[in-house]
């Protein structure tokens, strides 16, 4: 008895949560795995990181980035080995997708439930339905190359037409020349390849997925430029950019007074003395490109020094 009422609860638990619905897990489920997450957030769960973070994330380092998280203790967020169109960075709130070898029996079933909820075409067309704009569909296609090309160019443009946004693929991708002709689109993949995607079907969409060595949940802020792939997750995304952009600013700052001789990256790779913090700040205000900065933030931020 007990064993079937808890049966029947798991049962009503899914139907209720709609944790089968369309191949993704319930809001709350989502809500949990990103419970650091505090700020708003899409209406499946998803973490909302900022506009303006996503802009920003486009002009720090990715070694910097990375950095700042290795110290935090996320060791597992970077991946390289991609090929790609072009040089152009992606950066965006991560969409998951998550392929394996299909079977008939799982895949019609996933089919037919897809029709019964309006989904159209195959399953690799939807998780484009659900991008919104600084949104990147990231999959997990299980390094599938031979077959396993999740897009060619028709759904790269409608990707583009939605999120405004590339593809990172832990898979293939087909029609490079079509692809490379929409402006701004970017691919990170394992490989290019003519064949269609085969033998494979989506069995998570907005689920934790694994590319790589990383594990990448929706929401994250994804950085991908030219030595890889970097998964922020979206509670240290402010604190990351941030801790960057310094870095950049602080290494621009080095690079000039140690030409000039005013002091020496001995230094400046020490803890900063009140005189070399008081010039830095005078440097930021001759430098209003670089944005603005206080005292008192810089010493907030240098307190925290870890990289």
């Amino acid at each position: 008895m007990k064993i079937k009422v808890f049966v029947f609860s798991v049962l009503s638990l899914v139907s209720i949560s709609g944790i089968l619905s369309a191949q993704t897990i319930a809001k709350e489920e989502l809500s949990f795995l990103t419970s650091e997450w505090k700020g708003d957030r899409f209406s499946d769960g998803r973490p909302k990181v900022a506009d303006n973070l996503l802009e920003r994330a486009k002009k720090i380092g990715l070694d910097d980035a990375w950095q700042v998280l290795k110290v935090m203790g996320y060791v597992n967020q970077f991946e390289l080995g991609w090929k790609t169109l072009n040089d152009e960075i992606i950066t965006g709130r991560v969409v998951t997708a998550m392929y394996m070898p299909t079977r008939p029996d799982i895949e019609k079933n996933i089919k037919d439930r897809g029709i019964k909820q309006g989904r159209v075409g195959n399953t690799n067309s939807w998780p484009i339905s659900v991008l919104q704009k600084g949104d990147v569909y990231v999959a997990d296609g299980f390094g599938k190359i031979v077959g396993g090309s999740l897009i060619g160019s028709t759904l790269g443009t409608s990707i583009y037409t939605k999120s405004g946004n590339g593809v990172i693929f832990d898979g293939a991708a087909r029609d490079v020349q079509g692809l490379d002709e929409i402006k701004g689109f970017n691919a990170f993949v394992r490989d290019f390849h003519p064949g269609f995607m085969e033998d494979m079907v989506l069995m998570g969409l907005n689920t934790p997925i694994r590319i790589g060595r990383t594990m990448v949940l929706p929401g994250d802020l994804v950085i991908a430029g030219k030595i890889g792939v970097l998964f922020v997750p979206a509670h240290l995304a402010e604190q990351v950019v941030s801790t960057a952009e310094f870095i950049v600013r602080r290494d621009k700052y080095a690079f000039e007074v140690i030409k000039s001789g005013k002091y020496s990256s001995g230094q400046l790779d020490s803890e900063w003395t009140s005189d070399i913090k008081d010039d830095f700040i005078k440097w930021i205000q001759n430098h209003p490109e670089e944005g603005k900065m206080t005292r008192a933030e810089l010493d907030v931020i240098m307190s925290k020094r870890t990289w």
